[in-house]
């Protein structure tokens, strides 16, 4: 055999081999990235933002408005706790008119069992000085038992009697008298709390 004849036979087993032998064929190419759209984060960001701010905004005004409400009701509270209560001519008897007032103040000395109160007993001009001061005291001392009959304790208090020294209404005439037969209540001591009103029974 010649040798183009053995040369023939290679070259053809050699490219039927080489179709044979097939590469890998080549990786898919990656999908393309989503494009990032950044107005859409950027309102997305903003309107968590604002959603934030609304949300403190609204939590500091409902606080506003709880400390706004507490403050009243101290007010108030203070208010009716120091409001004077009136007497009959030459009496220290506790007068319907008198017990309503009193009543209005048990449920804040409930409520604020710190507070001391100094309650000063007064008289109109009629009558002796010292005539005047054993009244004023016990006026004083009326409302203090009052009070204690509903479960205040008389150590909240303490008392005195000016008698006529102090008016208040400086004139000489029935409605300036009736003014000055008085209780007046001061606080001395401790911080009132805020109470609603209610109903008290001995």
């Amino acid at each position: 055999m010649s040798i183009r004849g053995l040369i023939i036979p290679a070259v053809a087993a050699s490219l039927l081999l080489g179709a044979c032998r097939s590469d890998p064929p080549p990786p898919p190419a990656p999908e393309p990235e989503p494009a990032v759209n950044t107005d859409s984060i950027r309102r997305a960001e903003e309107a968590v933002a604002r959603e934030r701010a609304d949300s403190i905004r609204r939590a500091e005004e409902a606080a506003a408005r709880a400390r706004a409400e507490a403050e009243r009701l101290v007010r108030e509270a203070r208010a009716t706790l120091t409001a004077v209560v009136l007497f009959d001519y030459d009496e220290s008897t506790i007068t319907a008119a008198a017990e309503r007032d009193l009543r209005a103040k048990l449920p804040i000395l409930r409520n604020s069992p710190n507070v001391r109160l100094r309650l000063e007993g007064h008289a109109d001009e009629r009558g002796s000085t010292e005539y005047n001061l054993a009244l004023g005291s016990r006026r004083a001392e009326a409302v203090v038992e009052f009070l204690a009959g509903f479960g205040i304790s008389a150590d909240v208090f303490t008392t005195v009697s000016l008698g006529e020294e102090r008016p208040a209404v400086n004139r000489s005439d029935e409605e300036a008298w009736a003014q000055n037969r008085r209780v007046e209540f001061h606080i001395t001591g401790g911080q009132v709390q805020g109470s609603e009103d209610g109903e008290d029974r001995p």
